[in-house]
């Protein structure tokens, strides 16, 4: 399993990027992936998810309006487009899938991408 994350950077305040997950090595198409961020000093949490085909959603309360994360299974790549950024979304953003092998939950992570909100 591979994910590899790109489209991170400095963007000021109010701005906008878009996030990018290139996966392979599993099934993408009946996967659900996620988008989790870490920022300095805190813990990893969740920003938002995306089921496999039924396109059903769910985001952290903290970018609910800002934040849409897309598949494109086609591509096997997954995206979350951020807008109206504010300087407490800085942190490195990582893509996330899972599966179930011999009845346990393995997690895979990309490497992550930086994103970093700053005037």
């Amino acid at each position: 399993v591979q994910l590899v994350e790109s489209g991170g950077g400095l963007v000021q305040p109010g701005g906008s990027l878009r996030l990018s997950c290139a996966a392979s090595g599993f099934t993408f198409t009946t996967s659900a992936m996620n988008w989790y961020r870490q920022a300095p000093g805190k813990e990893r949490e969740l920003v938002a998810g995306r089921n496999s085909a039924g396109g059903s959603t769910n985001y952290a309360d903290s970018v609910k309006g800002r934040f849409t994360i897309s598949r494109d299974n086609a591509k096997s790549t997954v995206y979350l487009q951020m807008n109206s950024l504010k300087p407490e979304d800085t942190a490195v953003y990582f893509c996330h899938t899972w599966t179930v092998r011999y009845g346990l939950k393995v997690d895979y992570w990309g490497k992550g991408t930086l994103v970093t909100v700053s005037s």
